[in-house]
């Protein structure tokens, strides 16, 4: 990946900086701009790769990743401004190419320099310097989700009916976090504040969704004691998510350092005191009535890994009333989950993609064009999915508009 944005940076580059030269734009010829251009791009580069490469305080990482981010999101939207124009230019050539009648090239020209002298401007110098303001927005709302709002921990409590609850589990409180990426904190003030606001509403039982990690069970060095605070009189439940396995960082084949890695993070979750269900389920019991927690590993649709088996997971809990399965990825609610008796599954996964509008009564945000159940509760029939849109953050080191969530669910018998 590291490789991959970086030949895209300097081809982004390349276009943008000889549109610049070939422009109307006066300090794009000066010999100062070349060096800055091209001075910028390359520190930014080595930057990205240091952090990667070596070990460097998590701060400093962050700022490269930001600089990176914000850099190929703003020349991005340039470059296609651009194409736009290359692109309209490509038609008029080819029109005049292919036109059998009309004025000659001279008188052609001449028509083109009275436009430019009459609106004091040619089109693709004004596409070319409006573009630069155009491209420039993104940066202000992207520096401020770093600045605000990548620690910016919201609690949002949601009720969730359940016509077969038992009566002695009525009212019972469920928190549930998601999407931890410790790989990508460098605040740990911040993340034990966001682990104090969980405890402070005294949740009955605890959910965990995926995710621990970005790569490596490493990075919970420095977070593990914060996340052992977290507990439950009924218990700690966790699952694993698609970043867990290691994948991302020794591949998909198997070889012993990964399975390495993997035995680490998982003996990461028993020292915490949460109980990782992998394909298991455990009994809740209240009185004489029970309730199933329901764990699978990680379901996925398209390149995310498809380990989980649900038939497994859900075997020995046919006595009981309800059935709360915890499952990474919300696409595994439509691909099997909905011909299941599950009553309600708990998903995390997408993040929001950290970037929308999440309101009371309305939300968007780019996953939706992704996943058509992103963030919050979706109900089909008698089968509940709530999406936590995750308490960390991955790549982008922000969040604009979809903040940091923790969810605290009230359980209630009976139809909303």
């Amino acid at each position: 990946m590291i490789i991959y944005n970086t030949i895209l940076l300097f081809v982004f580059d390349l276009y943008i900086f000889f549109a610049l030269r070939s422009s109307g734009i006066q300090f794009a010829k000066k010999k100062w701009f070349t060096w800055v251009w091209w001075g910028y791009s390359a520190i930014l580069a080595a930057g990205v790769f240091i952090s990667y490469k070596y070990s460097i305080p998590l701060m400093y990482r962050s700022i490269i990743l930001v600089a990176f981010f914000i850099t190929v999101v703003c020349k991005l939207i340039y470059v296609i401004i651009l194409l736009i124009d290359d692109i309209r230019r490509g038609g008029v050539w080819l029109a005049r190419l292919f036109r059998k009648k009309g004025p000659s090239p001279v008188v052609e020209k001449q028509e083109e320099l009275v436009e430019e002298k009459k609106h004091g401007i040619s089109r693709s110098d004004f596409l070319l310097k409006s573009g630069l303001a155009v491209a420039s927005i993104p940066f202000f709302p992207l520096t401020w989700g770093v600045v605000s709002s990548a620690y910016d921990y919201r609690i949002r409590h949601q009720k969730l009916y359940l016509p077969n609850l038992p009566k002695e589990f009525h009212g019972m409180k469920l928190g549930q976090l998601s999407d931890v990426h410790s790989g990508s904190f460098y605040n740990r003030k911040a993340v034990l504040g966001g682990v104090e606001m969980l405890l402070g509403e005294k949740p009955d039982v605890i959910f965990f969704t995926g995710d621990l990690v970005n790569n490596e069970a490493s990075e919970m060095r420095d977070y593990q004691d914060i996340f052992a605070k977290v507990k439950a009189e009924l218990g700690v439940f966790s699952v694993l998510g698609n970043h867990d396995y290691g994948d991302y960082k020794y591949g998909f084949e198997d070889s012993a350092a990964k399975r390495k890695n993997f035995q680490n993070l998982v003996d990461t979750h028993k020292v915490m005191g949460w109980d990782l269900l992998r394909d298991e389920n455990r009994r809740i019991t209240m009185g004489s009535e029970s309730i199933s927690i329901v764990g699978v590993e990680n379901w996925g649709m398209g390149r995310f890994p498809k380990k989980g088996d649900l038939d497994k997971a859900l075997q020995g809990t046919d006595e009981d009333a309800v059935r709360l399965l915890m499952s990474h990825d919300p696409s595994h609610w439509r691909a099997q989950v909905l011909d299941s008796d599950v009553d309600a599954m708990f998903a995390g996964h997408t993040h929001g993609m950290q970037f929308g509008v999440r309101a009371e009564h309305f939300q968007w945000s780019p996953a939706q064009y992704i996943y058509p159940e992103w963030a919050g509760l979706y109900k089909e029939g008698n089968k509940q999915l709530y999406v936590n849109t995750g308490f960390g953050f991955l790549g982008y080191p922000g969040r604009v508009g979809i903040l940091p969530e923790i969810t605290i669910f009230e359980l209630l018998r009976g139809e909303a």
